[in-house]
């Protein structure tokens, strides 16, 4: 008996909803431990975007039937008047005509159905045009995200959090300590891998070349500054650990363990 070799394979695409509720709970943590913070408006203009971008997506996917019949119509038009117009060359007379007369005649037709081919051959990519013009316009959206969320972390130095001193008039404030300066900016990583999977909805709803290039860009920018981000946590963390105890250790709780280390992540 024979017994087939192939299996069901799950279905290897995001699921729009799923990426809006994952930014959803994301923005909901960050405004719980951070509610003054910027951060958490800027999660929420990314939740927003999330959701129009999931519906751009589907609507990019649709067909255009209107569309493509509107073109159809034109495409035959243009092809019966290219046939009509060849119908009219007498070619009857040519043998009586100059040479040059019969070359100025072919070039006049090589001309005509060049220009005729190149007229079809925008309608037909028409659709195509709009659908890649309405991801670019979005996937410039999320990119400019991606730096807002580098603009929230780039004044975070974790050497600061542990070492007292050195400050400047101009210095930013420093209010957090290290377990949330840490916790900031985790949060700051997964809002740009995030953001990256919103870009890829347009990549997986219209393979273009163009709107796929663009989304690489957008998840090669995102991990770029979120390495910078994993860099400074690891910095924390050594710095920590070589920094006098006096320096950075806070009150410590009725069982010995700092306050801030005993919340959950």
């Amino acid at each position: 008996m024979e017994t087939s070799t192939e299996c069901a394979r799950p279905d290897l695409t995001l699921d729009p909803q799923r990426v809006v509720e994952t930014i959803a709970k994301l923005q909901k943590r960050i405004t719980e431990r951070f509610p003054s913070a910027g951060l958490g408006a800027v999660c929420g203009e990314l939740l927003a975007v999330a959701g129009e971008s999931s519906a751009r997506a589907q609507r990019i996917a649709r067909r255009h039937v209107l569309l493509r019949l509107g073109l159809f119509a034109l495409s035959a038009g243009g092809v019966g008047l290219l046939a009509w117009v060849l119908s009219q060359l007498d070619f009857s007379r040519t043998a009586a005509d100059s040479v040059y007369t019969v070359f100025q005649g072919i070039e006049a037709v090589a001309n005509l159905v060049v220009l005729t081919g190149g007229t079809l051959l925008f309608m037909i990519t028409i659709e195509q045009r709009l659908k890649r013009r309405r991801a670019l316009a979005a996937l410039h959206e999320l990119r400019a995200i991606v730096h807002v969320i580098d603009m929230h972390q780039l004044t975070k130095d974790p050497t600061t959090a542990v070492i007292v001193g050195g400050k400047t008039l101009s210095s930013p404030a420093r209010t957090l300590t290290p377990y949330e300066l840490s916790r900031y900016l985790d949060y700051c990583s997964e809002m740009m891998s995030l953001t990256s999977k919103v870009a890829v909805l347009f990549a997986q709803s219209l393979p273009d070349p163009v709107v796929t290039e663009a989304v690489s860009d957008i998840e090669r920018i995102a991990s770029g500054m979120s390495q910078k981000i994993w860099q400074k946590i690891m910095m924390l963390d050594s710095a920590i650990r070589q920094a006098p105890t006096s320096a950075h250790r806070p009150p410590a709780s009725a069982d010995g363990i700092p306050p801030q280390l005993a919340e959950s992540t």
